[in-house]
């Protein structure tokens, strides 16, 4: 059974910032069927607001087709339900939520911010460690 995961924002970016790297080999991947990305309307403004922040060269317009091609790839989850505050930053806490929605492992460079996830029984992973997960090389 191929595994759901959660991009948190900041693998995305990093992604985005460098070809180089497990955060781009992971959304590299995102076409294979190695793992189902799940999504939500939260997720992706969020992607869309950070992303257009200027944080990497990309022009807005390719941004959105990043974004756009993450949406056709993606199971969008709608949320019902709220715990917060859960996490360390309240601002993580709908990831937490869909992570649990989507029976699904949370990917992020921050893991001490998602250490609360397993009171819910969501792993949490580097963008590193589940591609060693895969059994593919980052």
């Amino acid at each position: 059974m191929k595994p759901n995961i959660v991009l948190d924002t900041n693998v995305l970016v990093s992604a985005l910032k460098s070809s180089r790297g497990a955060s781009f080999r992971l959304l590299s991947m995102v076409e294979l069927t190695l793992f189902t990305l799940h999504i939500s309307t939260t997720l992706v403004t969020e992607y869309e607001s950070i992303l257009k922040r200027g944080l990497t060269s990309l022009l807005p317009e390719h941004i959105d087709n990043v974004i756009d091609f993450i949406c056709s790839r993606a199971v969008h989850n709608k949320i019902f339900y709220l715990w917060r505050p859960a996490l360390k930053d309240p601002g993580d806490d709908f990831v937490l939520e869909l992570a649990v929605k989507a029976d699904a492992i949370i990917i992020t460079w921050n893991i001490a911010d998602f250490k609360n996830a397993k009171r819910f029984g969501v792993p949490v992973m580097t963008p590193r460690d589940f591609l060693i997960f895969l059994e593919v090389k980052p």
